[in-house]
C-alpha cells in the first residue's frame, strides 16, 4: 500500500479483522469473476444487472440463553473495569433465496463487495476517507426501529446510546490522532435513515476530522494500519477490548467486521465490513452485534443483534 500509494497507482484493498489475510489489488487485477465491488460508484461492475426476485431471509439466531452467557461474561469485564465498551458479535444461520452475488446485485448500500463466492458485504458505515489533505472517519453507534414513535428523539435521549457513542467517538478522535492533526469532531451524532427489506432503520453517526501531511500517500499502509481493528467494531480500550472478544465470542470473524476500500490514486475511501453474509459448507451465516456497555440491557441487545440481520434495498 505504501508502494503503490507512493506510485500512485489505483489500487483496492480488502482486510480481514485480525489483519492476517489482506487481499490487495491493483484496480485493473480485480477479476469480476473474483471479486465485484461499488464504493460509493466506484465500481467494477460492467452495465446494470437487475435482480427482480422478491427478498425471502429467514433467520435462526442462536437461543437467549446462550447469548446471554456471553453477555454476562461481557458485563464482568466491563465492571472489572477492563473494557468501557465492547462490540460483541454472533453467526446467524439465514435461509435466502437468492445467491450472495445476486444479493450483491440487489442490495443498497454506500460500500458492496462480493468475494470469490466467499462472503458478501453492503455496508453504510465508513471507515476513512482522505481527500484534499482531510481524514474523515464516521463511527456508527446506535439504531432504531424508524417506525417507532419519536424514534429519532429516543435514540438520541437514550442514557445507554448517549453513553456508548461517547465512548467510540473518543476512541476515534484519539486514533486518528496518531495519523493527524488538528482533529475535531465536526458532527455529533446525526442521522441516517436505512431502508431495508423488512423495516426502515435509524442509524446514528458522527463526523470526526483531522489533516494529513502532503505525502500522506506514500505512507497508506502505515495509516490504514495504525488504525485497524476499526474501534466501532472493536470497543475501548481497543487492544484489551479486542482479547476479550476474541475469548468469548464463539467463532472467528474472519473478513467480517474487517475493512475493504479503493485508492484511486488520488483520494482514499473505505468502509466497514458490517451487514456481513459469509459462505460455509454450502450453508450461508449473517454476522451481526453490537455494542456492549454497563447500561446495556441484554433482551434489548439480543434484540438489536437480530434486527441488524437484513438486506437494504431501494
Amino acid at each position: 500500500m505504501n508502494e503503490w500509494g507512493s506510485d500512485r497507482i489505483p489500487f483496492i484493498f480488502i482486510i480481514d479483522f485480525d489483519a492476517i489475510s489482506p487481499v490487495i489489488l491493483r484496480l485493473e487485477e480485480a477479476d469480476p469473476e473474483r471479486i465485484l465491488y461499488n464504493i460509493n460508484g466506484i465500481t467494477n461492475v460492467n452495465g446494470i444487472r437487475e435482480v427482480t426476485k422478491e427478498i425471502i431471509l429467514k433467520k435462526h439466531p442462536e437461543p437467549y440463553q446462550i447469548y446471554l452467557q456471553k453477555f454476562r461474561k461481557i458485563k464482568r469485564e466491563l465492571d472489572l473495569g477492563n473494557s468501557y465498551l465492547l462490540n460483541l458479535t454472533c453467526t446467524t444461520p439465514v435461509d435466502i433465496n437468492l445467491s450472495l452475488s445476486e444479493i450483491f446485485y440487489k442490495s443498497n448500500a454506500r460500500y458492496r463487495l462480493w468475494y470469490n463466492d466467499q462472503f458478501v458485504c453492503f455496508s453504510p458505515e465508513i471507515f476513512v476517507k482522505i481527500k484534499d489533505g482531510i481524514i474523515s472517519s464516521y463511527p456508527m453507534k446506535g439504531t432504531i426501529d424508524a417506525s417507532v414513535p419519536d424514534a429519532a428523539a429516543i435514540i438520541l435521549n437514550d442514557e445507554k446510546e448517549t453513553a456508548e457513542h461517547y465512548t467510540i467517538v473518543d476512541l476515534i478522535r484519539n486514533d486518528l490522532s496518531m495519523v493527524s492533526e488538528n482533529v475535531r469532531v465536526s458532527r455529533f451524532r446525526y442521522i441516517d435513515r436505512i431502508i431495508t427489506h423488512e423495516r426502515t432503520l435509524l442509524q446514528v453517526s458522527s463526523e470526526i476530522t483531522g489533516q494529513v501531511e502532503d505525502d500522506y500517500n506514500c505512507h497508506l499502509g502505515d495509516i490504514i494500519y495504525s488504525l485497524l481493528p476499526a474501534g466501532s467494531i472493536t470497543g475501548a480500550p481497543k487492544k484489551k477490548t479486542k482479547e476479550i472478544i476474541v475469548k468469548t465470542e464463539d467463532y472467528n470473524r474472519g473478513y467480517y467486521s474487517g475493512i475493504f476500500g479503493i485508492f484511486d490514486g488520488q483520494s482514499l475511501d473505505s468502509g466497514v465490513m458490517i451487514r456481513f453474509i459469509e459462505k460455509c459448507n454450502d450453508s450461508l451465516f449473517y454476522k451481526s452485534g453490537g455494542g456492549i456497555t454497563s447500561f446495556s440491557d441484554p433482551e434489548k441487545e439480543y434484540e438489536e443483534m437480530i434486527n441488524k440481520i437484513y438486506v437494504p434495498v431501494d
